[in-house]
This record gives structure tokens, C-alpha cells and sequence, in this order.
């Protein structure tokens, strides 16, 4: 297969697909870390996982579906391209379902690192 510039526009198409993808994920964490208060950060994760599910397989089950019609149809020009992204697809659904939330138990990350700091009124200057 040629490794081609419509090879890495679809590289990097996949990297900006599965950031967003991943974003969603650590932002349905990040919100039921405040709203599920008093459980471990494990807990938030998992049920927060389990509320992104349905949207991101549908998502990308609806993606593959385009890509495989490119693939088939779309001729001998295009099939590198549909082929890096099928694959591009295939694990950056994998990675946000999976690896993001066992990255961020790796880490550690609980909600005490996602609440903003107090600031100290003693720097702040005073306001007119």
C-alpha cells in the first residue's frame, strides 16, 4: 500500500477524530466527578464510560460504515486513504472507550485534582 499524502491527511483526520472522541470521554468524567459525589474515582469512570458508550460505538460504527462504502466503491485512488482510516477508527474508539479512563486511574486524577484552587484574597488587589 503507497504512503501517500492522502495517507497522512487521513493520519492526522484520525488524530483530530479520536482527541475529540477522547475529550468527550474526560469531560463526562469530569462532570460526574462533581455530580457523584463521595464515590471513588474508579466508580465515576466506569459510569461515566458506561454513559458515553452507546454515543461513541454509534459514532464510530457510523463512520466505518462511510469508510467501507469508500472503500468499495470509491476505487483503487482512495483505498489507501478509506484504509488508514478504517484502522485510524477502529483504534481511537478502542483508546477512548479503554485506555483513556485506565490512563487517568493510572495517573491517579481524582476530583480534588479537577476542583479550581482557592485563591488567597491576600493577592488579589482590590476591586474599584
Amino acid at each position: 500500500m503507497p504512503f501517500d499524502l492522502t495517507v497522512v491527511a487521513a493520519v492526522l483526520a484520525v488524530i483530530g477524530y479520536s482527541l475529540n472522541d477522547t475529550v468527550v470521554a474526560f469531560d463526562r468524567i469530569r462532570e460526574n466527578f462533581f455530580s457523584l459525589r463521595g464515590v471513588s474515582a474508579e466508580l465515576a469512570m466506569n459510569i461515566s464510560i458506561n454513559e458515553m458508550l452507546a454515543r461513541t460505538l454509534i459514532t464510530g460504527l457510523t463512520t466505518l460504515l462511510v469508510l467501507v462504502a469508500l472503500l468499495t466503491l470509491g476505487g483503487e485512488s482512495i483505498a489507501p486513504f478509506s484504509i488508514a482510516l478504517i484502522v485510524g477508527i477502529i483504534i481511537g474508539t478502542y483508546s477512548s472507550i479503554y485506555t483513556a479512563s485506565a490512563t487517568a486511574l493510572a495517573l491517579d486524577v481524582n476530583a480534588q485534582d479537577l476542583i479550581e484552587p482557592i485563591k488567597d484574597p491576600s493577592l488579589i488587589d482590590d476591586l474599584p
